[in-house]
């Protein structure tokens, strides 16, 4: 598994304005090394203890993201040097990160997870839901946290016109927040959809990051 190699050839598919999170979840930290040593720092994890051990040894200027499901009580493990948490699907959790982050005087970048996939074992607030939190407005006073836009799978299938019109969903709902809530923030400005199987459709869709695993690191031994 020539993993530079692989990521050489990913990163020349994706255009120069999309970020890769290159998902390293369930792969050695040598896995790790070789990507970063062709110069990838952005690496996303899903599990808390898998990251703690790998932040432990692993260089610093690592940008680690968490992109999979995060219970509250584990938020103040990855607060001290988290980069980016991708999938924020309760209010509860966004107050949580913002205690942990005020905690550790930092201030960490959220992306709110929508459900938009047919699958129910996906997490995420429906549309509905994320707008009724952005209407009530709670949000507002937690100054630790920055959303910075949404994050979404879409369905694990073959139609692809199922899986772009899914991405389509993401990116409209993207834009009405961005006019209704966050016009006048910088910040707010990814959306978090594409992985190894699909990326490419999320991109013509309009996707900032893309997460990508198997297709730089192989298949995961779990």
């Amino acid at each position: 598994m020539d993993i530079q190699q692989n990521l050489k050839e990913v990163l020349a598919d994706i255009p120069q304005q999309v970020r890769l999170v290159a998902v390293s979840k369930f792969h050695p930290k040598e896995a790790i090394e070789a990507a970063y040593t062709a110069g990838q720092r952005i690496f996303g994890e899903s599990k808390v203890q898998e990251l703690e051990e790998k932040y432990a040894s692993l260089p610093k200027d690592i940008e680690w993201h968490f992109i999979g499901h995060l219970q509250t009580n584990k938020v103040k493990y990855i607060a001290p040097y988290i980069a980016m948490i991708h999938a924020v699907d309760t209010y509860k959790l966004l107050a949580e990160i913002d205690r942990q982050a005020a905690k550790a005087g930092r201030t960490i970048s959220c992306l709110l997870e929508i459900h938009i996939a047919q699958e129910e074992s996906k997490y995420g607030f429906s549309l509905q839901e994320c707008r009724d939190m952005l209407d009530e407005g709670s949000w507002k006073g937690l100054k630790n946290i920055r959303i910075c836009g949404l994050m979404g799978m879409a369905t694990y299938t073959d139609d692809t016109d199922q899986i772009r019109n899914e991405f389509k969903i993401l990116h409209d709902f993207f834009l009405e927040l961005k006019q209704k809530h966050f016009q006048d923030t910088d910040s707010f400005k990814e959306i978090s959809m594409g992985m190894s199987h699909d990326y490419q459709l999320a991109i013509e869709e309009g996707s900032t990051l893309v997460r990508i695993g198997s297709k730089i690191f192989g298949e995961r031994n779990y």
